[in-house]
């Protein structure tokens, strides 16, 4: 199971994080005007506080340019890109022409079962897929829990994680229903945005190792 936490914001935070076995990606939103935004050298400091473990670090991009997200892989050091926003395939592919080495996975907001007819297009050029809650306004974070029937039976040609609304009290049940290879969360193991609370992290792991010992679960999971 490929368990990322997004929205970090503090170094100490993101070391305790990294040092539990379970937890596969740390976020680092470069987002602005959102309330876990991360400037650029504040990435770069917390990237190099993590260079030890084995942990992705994911840096978080809504609608920015690539040579943009470029310049923050460069000043960073960051080995993982999360793309937010309206990117297209095309813009995948071009970015990962760009920054070979580098994991990128694409976030896409599903509301409905058609939304989903859109997926296959980003294959080719992405390595791992998140379907995240809809929101008519904010783009990710709002806590919302999409409507997981939709993703009954849903299997795509590469890892995906759910995301929207995840927490220790619904992991389990969302593991069930949709069979993710991975799980992301951010507001759902938070005191306050940005602020994270390592007994949740710890009851939410407990969660989904108990799931994945369930009859019928665990052989898709990651």
């Amino acid at each position: 199971m490929y368990l990322k936490i997004c929205g970090i914001t503090q170094v100490d935070q993101a070391e305790a994080i990294a040092a539990i076995s379970e937890v596969s990606a740390l976020g680092l939103i470069h987002v602005p005007n959102t309330p876990r935004y991360l400037a650029v050298k504040q990435i770069k400091l917390i990237n190099q506080a993590l260079v030890t473990f084995s942990v992705d670090r994911i840096g978080l991009f809504l609608n920015h340019g690539i040579e943009e997200i470029y310049s923050v892989v460069n000043q960073t050091g960051i080995n993982g890109i999360q793309l937010h926003g309206a990117e297209s395939p095309e813009f995948c592919q071009k970015l990962k022409q760009k920054l070979p080495e580098i994991l990128l996975i694409k976030a896409l907001r599903i509301k409905q079962k058609v939304d989903l007819v859109q997926i296959p297009s980003y294959f080719p050029y992405i390595d791992k897929l998140i379907l995240d809650a809809y929101d008519p306004i904010l783009a990710g974070g709002t806590g919302k829990t999409m409507d997981w029937s939709i993703l009954s039976n849903f299997q795509p040609d590469c890892e995906w994680l759910l995301a929207g609304g995840i927490k220790p009290e619904n992991v389990a049940a969302a593991i069930a229903q949709t069979q993710p290879n991975g799980i992301d969360l951010s507001s759902g193991v938070e005191n306050q945005p940005g602020d994270k609370n390592l007994l949740k992290i710890a009851e939410l792991i407990t969660q989904i190792n108990l799931a994945m010992k369930t009859p019928n679960m665990g052989s898709d999971l990651g």
